[in-house]
């Protein structure tokens, strides 16, 4: 997927397939967040910005890894979801086969489940990086600190429906605890991102 063009990844998302789809997209969100980060710290680099030069590199070599993290989950997230595509085409002739597909298909949605869980963790990251740049990144990309807390807003909330839709069928209660629990925290981080957008609206209007 890495080495796809952008039209053909396009055109894979709107195919008639079972992958890549919503959770693939929210990877992609956050890739794009996490690049936008890294774009604004270094474009405030320099003497005028010598003072916060540490904390700025600091964000741009993270969100340099959180960008790769994100592509990966993009490819873990498609290749999770066609494994409970084929989970769902077991045979259900017998009571056997049926409760081995059930069983089958609860693993299976766990583990696509597990991409949009570390997609929140990682939304959350940036848009901590997002909020540390805002005071000290370069005034005039400034704005692209919003497009990043969107970004990564738009990542945690479409990862947050791609668990939801799969908790029904998860039959762990651990698993489905955690997960639940990833969905939770989804509403702060919305609320982040928002006060970052809001600050940088705030800034470029005063």
């Amino acid at each position: 997927m890495r080495d796809e063009s952008l039209n053909d990844l396009l055109a894979n998302l709107a195919a008639r397939v079972p992958a890549p789809g919503g959770g693939t997209a929210a990877a992609l969100h956050l890739a794009q967040a996490a690049a936008l980060v890294g774009m604004v710290g270094r474009y405030s680099d320099g003497p005028k910005y010598a003072e916060h030069a540490d904390t700025v590199a600091a964000i741009v070599s993270e969100s340099d890894t959180l960008r790769g993290r994100a592509l990966r989950l993009a490819e873990a997230d498609a290749a999770a979801f066609s494994h409970v595509a084929e989970s769902y085409r077991l045979p259900k002739d017998s009571e056997e086969d049926r409760a081995a597909r059930t069983r089958a298909i609860a693993d299976a949605l766990v583990e696509a489940c597990r991409p949009p869980a570390d997609g929140i963790d990682l939304a959350e990251r940036v848009v901590t990086l997002a909020e540390q740049l805002l005071p000290v990144g370069n005034r005039n990309v400034i704005t692209d600190v919003a497009a990043a807390a969107e970004a990564a807003r738009a990542g945690a909330t479409t990862a947050r429906v791609n668990i939801e839709v799969n908790l029904g069928g998860i039959t762990d209660d651990a698993e489905r605890r955690g997960l639940a629990a990833s969905v939770h925290r989804v509403d702060a981080i919305c609320d982040r991102a928002d006060k970052v957008t809001a600050d940088v609206r705030a800034r470029i209007t005063a």
